[in-house]
């Protein structure tokens, strides 16, 4: 297969076309606009529709409706656009309906700032609308990953009837590399005989709804829920380990922060210092297997992010105080520095010591 060079927008765009978008629904922000101009000019000429909403909670509640009729369909935004969605998203889970949601994310809070973050982790793995609810979040760590993985997302949605979110960063957004166009990998779907189809005197109409009044009925909705997402945690879960056989030493970085932290354990181990780093490649289901593993050797785990440190909070949930756990980070669209992570690992291991 030929390889192209795009722009990370772009090349996410053009996956969820490959892997079978036809509706896109968004409003502009950076640094995620390249998404959005990609879809208008390309969309029609597959047959699908582009619709710049006048918002971007009108952009969620028209992905909603476009879901709910069976449709394969995307929004994208950047940080304080996907705050706006949360509502709309909370609904789209709670009445089963399958999309794909995409977030290249910026500094926070508030409106922040146009450079990479990953101040969302908390927004997009705990749910940033109301109710229990959950949906697989994908941290692609380089373009041709973003790509494999938007297009498969909406048969994963398709499968699960839920959300599927791909979680990038300015960076991942912004930067040109290499990509193939692979086939996706297929699912075994069940025909959507839920969806508002129009009935032509065929069936009994078709009702998408996330209002249960009575709280048996809504308990048992929720019950339902949880056994779906369980079912998430145990097949959809994904990881990385790199170098991590013999390490002594764990990073744990996802996305950019994880290309960053991979150069630095090359460095590290030139110093004798043997490193290695796993990497969630799906941050929702979080990978906690991947630590329950983690032999007595290991002497420390850093959490390495673009943010103040929020993921750190499911690492040291997944080491369960077995081992020291210590922060690297940078806020604000800083990006993380390879010299200063070596010098943060050197830090850490002498005060364990």
């Amino acid at each position: 297969m030929e390889k192209v060079l795009m722009k990370g927008n772009e090349a996410i765009a053009q996956a969820a076309i490959h892997g079978g978008c036809r509706y896109f629904f968004g409003y502009p922000i950076t640094p995620q606009n390249e998404i959005p101009e990609y879809m208008s000019r390309e969309m029609p000429k597959v047959g699908g529709v582009f619709l710049q909403a006048e918002s971007e909670v009108a952009a969620i509640n028209m992905v909603y409706g476009a879901a709910g009729a069976g449709a394969r369909v995307m929004t994208s935004s950047s940080s304080p656009g996907i705050a706006l969605k949360q509502e709309g998203i909370s609904y789209i889970v709670g009445s089963e309906v399958p999309c794909v949601i995409v977030n290249i994310s910026r500094g926070g809070p508030g409106l922040g700032g146009i450079q990479p973050s990953q101040a969302d982790y908390y927004q997009s793995t705990r749910g940033g609308g109301n109710g229990d609810y959950q949906f697989i979040v994908f941290a692609p760590a380089n373009i041709q990953e973003a790509v494999d993985l938007t297009a498969e997302a909406f048969e994963i949605a398709d499968f699960y009837r839920n959300p599927v979110m791909i979680l990038g960063d300015g960076m991942i957004g912004q930067m040109m590399e290499p990509v193939v166009f692979h086939e996706t990998p297929k699912r075994t779907l069940e025909p959507k005989t839920w969806a508002t189809t129009g009935t032509k005197g065929t069936r009994k109409p078709n009702i998408i709804n996330s209002l249960h009044l009575d709280p048996a009925d809504l308990e048992k909705h929720n019950q339902h829920l949880q056994r779906k997402y369980q079912t998430m945690c145990e097949k959809e879960t994904r990881v990385e380990h790199y170098q991590l056989d013999d390490a002594e030493f764990v990073f744990v970085a996802y996305g950019t922060s994880a290309r960053i932290v991979k150069n630095a354990i090359g460095d590290l181990r030139a110093r004798g210092i043997k490193a290695g780093l796993i990497r969630p490649i799906t941050v929702w289901p979080f990978p906690h297997a991947s630590f329950a593993a983690l032999t007595d050797r290991v002497k420390a785990v850093m959490s390495v992010e673009m943010s103040c440190g929020q993921m750190i909070d499911d690492v040291r949930i997944a080491t369960a105080g077995r081992f020291p756990v210590g922060f690297h980070g940078r806020s604000g669209g800083m990006i993380l520095v390879q010299q200063e992570v070596v010098e943060a690992c050197e830090t850490m291991l002498k005060e364990v010591q």
